[in-house]
């Protein structure tokens, strides 16, 4: 099993997650990020701290989430790994709550 990173985290970017991770397996787009699943241990430790919820379990995929699985899986294949957190966009807060912000991942 795998974690991955869902809408929440479109133009939220908080990156508290990222330096918890033992294996380094989550990597930064311009406005989102993703978790490798070939990276992850599933040690949960990534998932208590993203302030948006926008951590699951592979096997918790919210309703209509489900397509997260497979854009982890591609975009960590050609994103960067990240190791520790940067600055959050300076908007950040204001995307918090706004849903249906797929339209919005920049790749």
């Amino acid at each position: 099993m795998t974690f991955l990173v869902i809408e929440s985290c479109i133009k939220c970017k908080l990156m508290d997650c990222v330096e918890v991770c033992p294996v380094d397996c989550f990597h930064v787009g311009p406005n989102m990020l993703v978790i490798d699943p070939d990276e992850c241990i599933d040690c949960t430790l990534c998932e208590p701290e993203c302030p948006v919820e926008a951590i699951v379990a592979e096997d918790e995929i919210p309703e209509g989430q489900e397509q997260f699985l497979k854009l982890n899986e591609e975009l960590s294949r050609g994103w960067p790994v990240i190791t520790e957190a940067g600055t959050p966009p300076a908007d950040a807060d204001e995307w918090r709550e706004v849903p249906d912000k797929l339209q919005h991942l920049e790749r």
